[in-house]
């Protein structure tokens, strides 16, 4: 037997046994990073799986792609909106931020250790940033809602000050072991650090989302993967020239995420996967890592250190920036609380290792002691200390579950999945009455193990899976109409084709318009014709408010087609449809 054989089943057995493992993150109230390290922690040479590992550049290595791989995901999940909506508190938070807690946290631990006011420093550095991992899972997967801005502040920090923290233990680990001068030194290696992670993950963003949008590869199958390796490359690049690679994938994300591009829904499915196993590989590696015996002998300085982290040094890092920008008590207090460690300070705790530094070893051991408490501790109580600080709202109106199957080759269509939840609108209505864009084929349904043939008087229910041929520009309009009762309205959208025997009731009801108060049953071709007085011809117009209708197509006397476009954000009218005049 080959090692790479023993190897593979080592890794397989451990990732499965991480991902049962997170079955009992919610029964227990733990955050699954915590989970994921104690199953490495077991499987170590002091636990039931004997396997010996230690070798800090493997962990480093391998622990810088996971890290890579689940900024990226983040950064593709991050809005645009979100940033544009918070970016000021978040960056503050990401470099000023990280730069206090990791002063305060430093001081406190030079003297609680008896290490150098540098080593401590480093110290305080490592653990200076919160994690996007722990940060992303815990506000996904614990059952709150909070508001956007609150909730964007947090995912936004988190995703952006591992750089900043990454610089300080470099610049630090410099000043210490090859005498780098702090001061001029240190502003050169920060600008050459930002600057070029955020240059190069804006240019490779762009000029990806602008080749996947031209080229056509064969196999579908090789569009997340052409998006991955735009990630790492991204990273590497950056990496390599002297920059952020961590800030470069981030950026990177962030650029493609907001694009409009072929199989985005599919390439973002496959990115949360690999999001997933990234942490669960990394978080067991790092669990067979340490030795449990070893936290033992730093179990009191680690509890002192982690208290000053959690109570002292990020409430003075976070407060004052937060009031400046009009937070309210209540959300800086959950702000405060929510200050996760996870994997970036383990596998920055490695750095001293592989530099040779004589506290090395105590400095790793106190880390991982922190990350544990903090994970633990602030994870566990996130949704209790939400709910006392009466910040968690209810859910909103979701868009709904959708997988593209496959895009029909050179052709501007494509075949996607719909999942209607139970608050979908198109519940208990017939599917004549979802006013469907022109052109639009519900091709087939499948309810349970039933496949149910689609027509006008099929009533659609909760958990049916809807499968619609369409153009690729009909996504947003075809979203909308399965979507949940008070999703956002649509705002700005180009022109779309609708049949005239759609009725203006069905219209209001499907998009959120709200085109009428009375007349309800009157369909677009009435409409039409009550609003063109005389002989209606193709490619007359006329306008409702914001919303332009054009005839588009007739068979005869018969307006089959009609074309309507939103000029402006959708708000509800007050105004009723008078009889001949438009409003």
């Amino acid at each position: 037997m080959f090692v790479i054989d023993q190897l593979i089943l080592l890794a397989a057995v451990l990732i499965l046994f991480g991902i049962l493992s997170s079955k009992l993150s919610a029964r227990l109230g733990l955050p699954m990073l915590v989970l994921f390290l104690l199953v490495g922690m077991l499987a170590g040479e002091e636990g039931i799986g004997r396997i010996a590992f230690d070798n800090p550049q493997a962990a480093h290595a391998l622990g810088t792609l996971a890290l890579a791989l689940i900024l990226f995901d983040g950064g593709l999940q991050t809005s645009m909106q979100s940033i544009k909506q918070v970016w000021k508190p978040a960056s503050i938070l990401a470099t000023l931020g990280v730069l206090v807690t990791a002063l305060v946290t430093g001081v406190a631990a030079s003297y609680i250790l008896k290490i150098s006011l540098l080593e401590g420093l480093l110290l305080g550095a490592i653990v200076g940033s919160t994690d996007a991992a722990a940060v992303f899972s815990l506000l996904r997967n614990a059952g709150i809602n909070l508001n956007r801005r609150l909730k964007s502040t947090l995912e936004m920090e988190s995703a952006s000050n591992d750089p900043m923290a990454i610089f300080l233990t470099v610049g630090l680990l410099e000043i210490l072991v090859n005498g780098l001068k702090p001061g001029l030194g240190l502003a050169q290696l920060f600008l050459l650090q930002m600057g070029l992670g955020a240059i190069i993950g804006l240019a490779v963003g762009y000029a990806i989302v602008s080749v996947i949008n031209r080229i056509h590869l064969q196999a579908s199958g090789l569009y997340p993967i052409l998006v991955t390796a735009s990630g790492l490359l991204a990273f590497g690049v950056a990496a390599n020239l002297g920059g952020s690679g961590f800030l470069a994938v981030f950026i990177c994300g962030v650029i493609v995420g907001n694009a409009r591009f072929v199989f985005q829904r599919t390439t973002f499915l496959f990115h949360d996967g690999l999001a997933w196993l990234s942490q669960i590989t990394m978080f067991v590696m790092l669990g067979l890592l340490i030795t449990p015996s070893s936290l033992l002998t730093v179990w009191w300085q680690g509890l002192l250190i982690a208290a000053v982290l959690v109570f002292v040094a990020r409430p003075i890092a976070v407060l004052p920036v937060l009031k400046l920008f009009g937070f309210n008590s209540h959300e800086m207090t959950l702000v405060s609380w929510v200050g996760l460690r996870g994997s970036v300070p383990i596998i920055l705790a490695i750095f001293p290792l592989m530099f040779g530094l004589a506290s090395a070893e105590l400095i790793f051991n106190v880390v991982f002691f922190v990350v544990l408490i903090s994970a633990t501790l602030q994870g566990s109580t996130l949704a209790w200390v939400a709910r006392k600080l009466k910040l968690i709202e209810p859910l909103p109106a979701k868009a709904p579950a959708t997988l593209e199957i496959t895009a029909l080759g050179e052709v501007d269509a494509e075949i996607v999945e719909y999942t209607l939840s139970d608050n979908s609108r198109a519940v208990n209505r017939r599917l004549a009455r979802m006013a469907l864009p022109e052109g639009v084929v519900v091709a087939m349904i499948t309810r349970q193990e039933k496949v149910i043939p689609p027509r006008g008087s099929t009533v659609l229910q909760a958990r049916d899976h809807l499968f619609v041929v369409m153009k690729n520009d009909y996504k947003a309009v075809v979203e909308q109409v399965f979507a949940d009762k008070g999703f956002e309205p649509l705002k700005a959208v180009s022109e779309f084709r609708l049949k005239g025997t759609s009725t203006l009731a069905d219209i209001d009801w499907c998009f959120g318009f709200d085109l009428t108060r009375c007349h309800a049953d009157m369909s677009l071709e009435q409409l039409c014709k009550q609003h063109l007085a005389g002989a209606v011809s193709e490619q007359q117009q006329f306008s409702i408010n914001q919303y332009q209708f054009t005839v588009a197509e007739m068979v005869g006397e018969r307006v089959t087609t009609v074309l309507l476009s939103v000029a402006a954000p959708v708000q509800a009218s007050t105004e009723l449809l008078d009889t001949g005049n438009s409003v």
